[in-house]
């Protein structure tokens, strides 16, 4: 079974990483100069609804200065900055793509969060960090480009201390896909598989996950695509200015498509909530 699908470059939302600097340079920040975490917010969370979804996150999985959090997928590094900023915890994260991750490690110097969040450029699959070593994971929008379920979900488990707990944001399918919406997760989101929400919950009680809750965010979800593309679309002139067209070009297709599979419907999305074994019941 394929783990991480090759054309994850084709995603157009992840060409460009380095346009982070041309939207810090715009908004008047000069180059290398110190940020804080707060500056970086309406550039650096590449996931849906923002800091809202991160600090339900914390609440859900009851962060604090004591806890140990891994990020799996952790693109420019936005969550773990901050996560790690508000709660004062320690978070590893862990991004496949070296060059998101090279742009997630500079900035997270330049907001002075080094000495608590680690960036690592590592396939979580092949990652060898020490078993039962954290307290929490946290993922946003990266579990859709793994199609090998059990390893992941054994590796997640792997990972976390007895009853530690694990937080998803992810796609999943809603009814029966048609060949655009196939066509788009393959080619646009680099996503080979898609579980509907009861295989999304028996995977992870298959790998020793209980207690396991489901948010359906479909509908809120469909709403945020959608106001993402029409704001896009109606400052897309500002955007080629900064950017370039190409790059524009770029992400306007990428937000209409995510737009077009939501509103559609056979797609949907899930916040999911499970703990490992050996916490309270």
């Amino acid at each position: 079974m394929i783990r991480f699908i090759g054309n994850i470059k084709k995603m157009k939302l992840y060409r460009h990483p380095g346009r982070i600097y041309d939207d810090l340079k715009a908004a008047g920040y000069e180059d290398g100069a110190p940020l804080k975490v707060q500056d970086l917010i309406p550039f650096d969370q590449y996931h849906y609804l923002g800091t809202e979804a991160v600090d339900s996150a914390i609440e859900l999985l009851g962060i604090n200065e004591k806890k140990h959090v891994i990020e799996i997928g952790s693109g420019i590094g936005g969550p773990a900055r901050y996560i790690a900023a508000k709660t004062q915890c320690h978070v590893t994260a862990i991004e496949m793509q070296p060059d998101l991750n090279d742009i997630a490690e500079a900035l997270t110097v330049r907001c002075a969060l080094s000495k608590l969040v680690r960036h690592i450029s590592a396939d979580i699959l092949e990652f060898d960090g020490s078993a039962g070593t954290f307290d929490a994971i946290v993922s946003w929008l990266a579990f859709l480009h793994i199609s090998d379920r059990k390893a992941l979900f054994e590796k997640c488990r792997g990972l976390l201390k007895s009853g530690g707990k694990i937080f998803i944001e992810d796609f999943c399918r809603k009814s029966a896909l048609n060949r655009e919406d196939e066509a788009i997760l393959f080619e646009d989101t680099a996503c080979s598989y898609l579980p509907a929400i009861g295989e999304y919950k028996k995977h992870l009680a298959q790998a020793g996950f209980y207690s396991i809750r489901v948010t359906d965010m479909s509908k809120k979800w469909a709403s945020f695509v959608r106001g993402r593309q029409e704001k896009f679309n109606l400052n897309m002139s500002r955007y080629a200015d900064i950017h370039g067209k190409e790059v524009a070009d770029e992400m306007g297709d990428f937000y209409n498509k995510m737009a077009c599979i939501f509103t559609r419907g056979n797609v949907g999305g899930v916040r999911i909530f499970a703990q490992r074994e050996g916490g309270e019941k």
